[in-house]
């Protein structure tokens, strides 16, 4: 199955020219949760629908696999997608094939599978050791107790915990060192207990016994992720208020963290019973600090943010982000200085502006790599600058109708 991505044939020119917004934005579902809702509802055996589900690229590849009569998927830069039906065909009886696209051939899958492989599975690579596309000859798996680095990716880990039930033995994760993207683990958590399976998570240790999960009807809410982008946009024109709907103060989401973050960025959030309302306070830091361990999807719009309002930034916890759809601290460092922002990494899984300048671009053109959150994070800095983002409709991965939305920036904030 080959996904239809369109995003690279387009770009946006940008120059926003306002001094506030009044604006009401309905944003997309959450991709995290409709993935991980999706999976669940599958092994669950569910009659029901997912409602609400987001219509992302991830989200539809992950709908198209899970219909599919197929043995072969592709699911190009899909990545939650790779890691979750990896372990999901690990565990389904036949013998399959998923691979992707080019950058997605280069995103690293080794541990996930050897993990898989330890527990009972057979998968074999494809192409290049440690990266897909994988052959994979599902079947039942015994499960067992295994170690894992702490700061592996969250996906490898709530990929394995959703299988979990059906294994033999059940499992037991022993997560060594600092664990990275603990939110993500405890979403997956609280899901699999709302379709009736028990998780325990204590001091680093994830048990699950043989169980089975229960047929439920479940509702994705709103994605607190692609909401940054609109905390970002008010931020930086400083002025005005935005309503954005769906979303909820008890969030298992980890990035509904931006509410409070933002405070330091001249952004106040007001919780309503149907979402939330932000305003500007024109109360800005005067140098921002943060570990983004357990968001680290937030960093580039806090990157951004920062660099367009002139405010030092030191970043720890962004390691993961070199897994991601692109090496996203590479990226941020190449594109901020086309805007005249030296960047530079203090130390590994660290990122940093100091307030020093380099030479930017005349014209310039910001390069996405194929990563949604680059062009949604660099758009708002349109308002300081005009800019061009290249590969636009990447933006379809998360938020399809995020070039829409932001066209009313201009049109219903004058």
């Amino acid at each position: 199955m080959q996904p239809e991505l369109f995003y690279k044939m387009t770009t946006k020119v940008l120059n926003i020219q306002t001094n506030t917004v009044n604006l009401e934005i309905n944003l997309p579902s959450s991709k995290s949760i409709s993935n991980r809702a999706l999976i669940l509802n599958a092994l669950a055996y569910s009659p029901y629908e997912v409602k609400n589900v987001s219509d992302c690229d991830d989200t539809r590849v992950m709908i198209r696999a899970l219909d599919s009569n197929d043995s072969t998927f592709d699911i190009g830069a899909a990545g939650t997608s790779m890691r979750f039906l990896t372990a999901f065909l690990s565990k389904t009886v036949g013998e399959w094939i998923i691979t992707g696209s080019e950058r997605m051939k280069q995103r690293p899958i080794k541990l996930l599978v050897d993990a898989l492989n330890s527990l009972g599975a057979r998968i074999e690579y494809v192409e290049n050791e440690g990266f897909p596309p994988l052959r994979i000859f599902g079947s039942a798996m015994m499960g067992g107790e295994i170690r894992l680095n702490g700061g592996v990716s969250s996906q490898y880990i709530s990929a394995l915990m959703m299988i979990a039930p059906y294994m033999q033995n059940g499992l037991k994760i022993l997560l060594e060192g600092n664990v990275i993207s603990v939110p993500y683990i405890r979403m997956t958590m609280s899901m699999m207990k709302e379709y009736g399976v028990n998780v325990t998570f204590e001091n680093n240790i994830i048990d699950i016994q043989p169980q089975q999960y229960n047929p439920i009807e479940y509702t994705v809410e709103s994605d607190w992720s692609a909401a940054s982008y609109w905390y970002e946009v008010l931020s930086l024109v400083g002025n005005g208020q935005i309503f954005l709907k769906g979303l909820y103060k008890n969030s298992t989401q980890g990035d509904s963290k931006v509410a409070e973050l933002f405070t330091q960025l001249g952004v106040e959030t007001e919780y309503q019973p149907n979402g939330v309302l932000l305003s500007a306070t024109g109360n800005y830091c005067t140098e921002f600090q943060y570990d983004f361990i357990d968001q680290p999807d937030l960093a580039q719009t806090f990157a951004v943010t920062c660099c367009m309002l002139h405010i030092p930034f030191h970043f720890k916890g962004v390691q993961s982000l070199k897994i991601k759809e692109t090496n996203r601290v590479a990226a941020l460092i190449a594109e901020l200085a086309k805007l005249g922002y030296s960047l530079f990494e203090p130390a590994e899984g660290e990122l940093a502006w100091k307030n020093e300048s380099c030479e930017g671009a005349n014209d310039v053109r910001i390069k996405t790599y194929e990563d949604h959150r680059m062009a949604m994070a660099f758009a708002p800095a349109a308002i300081k600058t005009a800019l061009t983002i290249e590969e636009a409709q990447v933006v379809s991965k998360s938020y399809p109708a995020f070039w829409d939305d932001f066209e009313k920036i201009q049109t219903k904030s004058k």
